[in-house]
């Protein structure tokens, strides 16, 4: 039984490994991206924010064909559309079919959020419930990391290193979208559709030595708890179900309030700010550290809890957020190494366009010499810069700066990585493992998918905003701001989880539904 389950288990949860991969692979090509089409600030978010869009709505969208057509299918959808995303995406020929590439990859992305955990969660025997879901988690978590180690392997392959990263996707696309025939369908759902033999057969194959009473006392509970009195006589958005409603759009507001998908995303860039020299590099790191913590609140999850996991994440988070905006804040050493940046991204799109070797329109070649003689301005302002000079001499004076300020930095360059490093152990540990765990949890089956719908929503659309706006952000505002806004979001997610979060470990489905009056 437990290997059964377990395959089965993991088999949807590959879902999250193409999530994960899929979300996070563009941190090494969205600055080829930016200066190979020449996009400002409001494109280049746009291009990298687009597949966050495309997430909002396959989060929105996903609970319809999850209930109508089953959990199966719908996973087995999701894996053509990632194929479909990933090689879209990889063979684009100008940035407006790479933006609907993306976005058919969000879309996935999206529904994998919904359908994946609710899968898993219906499956599972309560004891076992949240480390079972939070498979789902881990694959993210092992998806992000092999995109930082994939990005940083491809990255000396050439000029096209930025198209075989995004399209080297397919190959799990395709091994996902097979393994997903083999799984049988939720036994909750086909028994709430009036397909109780068959849902009992699969309750019956899950835990083969349990006796055939105890398996159609489960299936009538099973049953009883589809038709329970809230989900009859009122809709998704009753005052019955206005706790779980709250739950799940605080747990997903606050995930992304943290900063975790513009660290991720960002990743290299915000790395490269703080001083690191080999941001790609440093990029595993963090992706090693995700996957090592997210084992240890998978072992945690059903022996501690969820509300502690949380508890212990929003210190973590406080601490690690808290250092690295007074790190940036205080240190003049990260703005010269931010100017540099800056000046040499310029300089070298002008010097790549001098030389021919990047072809543009000419409100192209004008907004990149504008960009240029702008980045040049903030540069003298802080250091000497030679009169006249000309950009492939700017340009080395700029790359000169930038080695110069990060040696200066010294250890304040390590306490930063450090710091991210921690905020990505703490994200692991609280709201990285509990959150599809949980909001999987805390409907009755009848609006499961609806409910599952409203917490992805919910946070694709937190962080769709988040990503859209942190490239313009970035440009008129110190990193450090950035950390202590998402610092003063994780202190008021610390007292939302002590005031009001329940725990929910080692109960059914239908038991926690009972608790929060659902039924």
């Amino acid at each position: 039984m437990q290997s059964r389950l377990f395959l089965w288990s993991l088999v949807s949860a590959l879902a999250g490994f193409l999530f994960g991969f899929d979300t996070v692979v563009i941190s090494g090509a969205e600055k080829t991206v930016q200066a190979l089409w020449n996009l400002n600030g409001v494109m280049h978010g746009t291009a990298m924010g687009i597949a966050l869009w495309g997430m909002v709505l396959g989060s929105l969208i996903g609970g319809w064909p999850t209930e109508r057509w089953g959990r199966k299918k719908t996973l087995i959808w999701i894996g053509l559309l990632f194929l479909i995303g990933s090689v879209g995406s990889a063979f684009a020929p100008e940035v407006y079919t790479f933006m609907a590439a993306r976005f058919l990859g969000g879309i996935a992305v999206g529904i994998s959020t919904i359908a994946a955990p609710l899968y898993i969660s219906e499956i599972s025997p309560p004891h076992r419930r949240g480390r079972l879901a939070g498979m789902f988690q881990f694959n993210i978590v092992f998806g992000i990391l092999m995109a930082y180690l994939s990005n940083y392997l491809l990255d000396g392959v050439g000029e096209n290193a930025w198209r075989w990263m995004l399209g080297i996707m397919a190959v799990p696309s395709v091994i996902y979208t097979v393994a997903c025939f083999a799984i049988p369908e939720s036994p909750r759902w086909l028994i709430a559709r009036g397909r109780r033999e068959e849902g009992r057969a699969v309750l019956q194959s899950i835990s083969p030595e349990a006796p055939p009473e105890k398996i159609n006392a489960l299936a009538d509970e099973i049953a009883a708890s589809s038709h329970s009195a809230v989900a009859s006589t009122a809709g998704f958005w009753s005052r019955g179900l206005r706790v779980p409603i709250l739950l799940a759009f605080l747990i997903a507001a606050f995930n992304q309030l943290s900063g975790i998908n513009v660290i991720l995303y960002f990743a290299p860039r915000l790395l490269g700010l703080a001083g690191i020299e080999n941001p790609l590099l440093a990029s595993v790191c963090i992706g090693l550290t995700n996957l090592v913590f997210t084992f240890v609140g998978l072992y945690l999850i059903d022996r501690l809890g969820r509300k502690t996991l949380l508890t212990i994440g929003s210190f973590g988070y406080i601490a690690s957020l808290g250092i690295c905006a007074w790190a940036f804040l205080s240190f003049s050493g990260f703005k010269t190494v931010s100017t540099s940046i800056d000046l040499a991204d310029a300089a070298e799109r002008v010097v790549k366009i001098e030389s021919g070797a990047l072809k543009l329109l000419p409100e192209d070649v004008t907004s990149a010499r504008d960009a240029y003689t702008k980045a040049k301005a903030s540069f003298a302002a802080e250091q000497a810069l030679p009169a006249e000079a000309p950009v492939a001499a700017v340009l080395e004076v700029a790359k000169q700066a930038k080695s110069a300020a990060s040696a200066a930095l010294g250890f304040r360059s390590t306490i930063v990585l450090l710091c991210i490093m921690l905020f990505i152990a703490a994200h692991a540990i609280g709201q990285g493992a509990v959150i599809w765990v949980f909001i999987s949890e805390i409907f009755p089956g009848k609006f499961r998918a609806p409910g599952q719908s409203l917490g992805s929503g919910t946070h694709w659309v937190f962080a769709a905003l988040l990503t859209q706006l942190f490239p313009i952000a970035i440009s008129k505002w110190d990193a450090g701001w950035h950390f202590a806004f998402f610092c003063a979001m994780m202190v008021l997610q610390l007292l939302w989880v002590k005031l009001m979060v329940p725990e929910t470990k080692g109960r059914s489905l239908e038991e926690i539904q009972r608790d929060l009056r659902l039924s």
